[in-house]
């Protein structure tokens, strides 16, 4: 068995082997979470057509006039809900770039 060549050489190798465990650890969420956000752009694309259309005018001012049942969720019909993911759609495109 060879000696340790120093204290400080394998000080640095367990610190590089901690970070090279977290980049891969991040790589890895960060892919699946990528491939999640391409999964969704479909239906991302379709409550951008819907919202603002005919459909969800005619959708909001029923639940606006109660003619909805009242165990419906209806986040969707919510002005801030839609918007703010869009936003935030927006938002992550410009971060990390558009993907398609």
């Amino acid at each position: 068995m060879e000696p340790i060549k120093n204290k400080q050489q394998i000080a640095r190798i367990r610190q590089m082997e901690r970070r090279l465990d977290r980049a891969l650890a991040a790589v890895k969420r960060l892919t699946t979470a990528l491939d999640k956000w391409d999964e969704a752009q479909e239906a991302i694309a379709a409550l951008e057509e819907y919202y603002g259309s005919n459909l969800w005018k005619q959708d909001f001012a029923d639940d606006e006039a109660g003619l909805l049942p009242a165990d419906l969720k209806r986040g969707i019909l919510s002005e801030d809900g839609i918007w703010n993911l869009l936003a935030d759609c927006k938002e992550l495109k410009e971060q990390v770039g558009v993907r398609n």
